[in-house]
């Protein structure tokens, strides 16, 4: 993350979708109010205090220099008081679920259908989708564990071109999901565009 301003036909509008509760808002402030946190992996989490940005003020911008690019990063998310998300015109679309809730796992297949329903017209995949399983922390052992496996297959099921999973207040896999965004912004930039041919990738 840098402080040059990217030149403004660079923008690329990110959507984050998912079931309320699952963590949305604390990773986009995570990404936001802390980005050494973001991009290092050895920054103190103890020192580095979450402060959550208000639905108000979307999109959130992040301005990113990356693989010798520069552009901005326009972030909405479903909570956006001031732009209803179907209404937007995203580039790169985030399904985001909660590892501890296995509803809002669940939940995902709706908001894929509301993917294709909005954004895709029949003429193909043409936006890039990343599914990230957010509050890593929390996951525990049991009967309703969601290990990364499966989030891995279901992830493939939704036709989505990335999974990751990070957990936005210990830090863990933080940096590796901002890169991956990052990484997959930059390319909707270019010419081949952001999707991955054939297969899902996971972080």
């Amino acid at each position: 993350m840098t402080d040059n301003t990217p030149q403004e036909d660079q923008t690329v509008t990110i959507v984050l979708l998912g079931d309320s509760g699952c963590g949305k808002s604390t990773f986009l402030s995570s990404l936001k109010t802390n980005p050494r946190r973001a991009l290092d992996q050895r920054a103190n989490a103890v020192d580095a205090q979450i402060h959550l940005l208000r639905d108000s003020d979307q999109p959130f911008l992040y301005d990113i220099r990356f693989s010798k690019k520069c552009f901005v990063i326009e972030a909405y998310d479903t909570a956006s008081p001031n732009q209803h998300w179907s209404t937007l015109k995203p580039d790169v679309i985030l399904l985001a679920f909660d590892i501890s809730n296995r509803e809002t796992l669940d939940g995902l297949r709706g908001w894929r259908n509301d993917i294709t329903r909005y954004f895709q017209y029949g003429h193909g995949e043409r936006i890039p989708i990343m599914m990230v399983g957010l509050k890593r922390d929390l996951r525990v052992e049991g009967e309703r564990t969601i290990y990364p496996q499966e989030s891995y297959r279901i992830a493939q099921e939704l036709r989505c071109d990335r999974y990751a999973e990070c957990s936005a207040v210990t830090g863990e896999l933080l940096p590796e999901t901002f890169e991956d965004i990052a990484r997959l912004a930059g390319m909707t930039t270019t010419k081949a565009g952001g999707q991955t041919a054939g297969a899902c990738v996971i972080l």
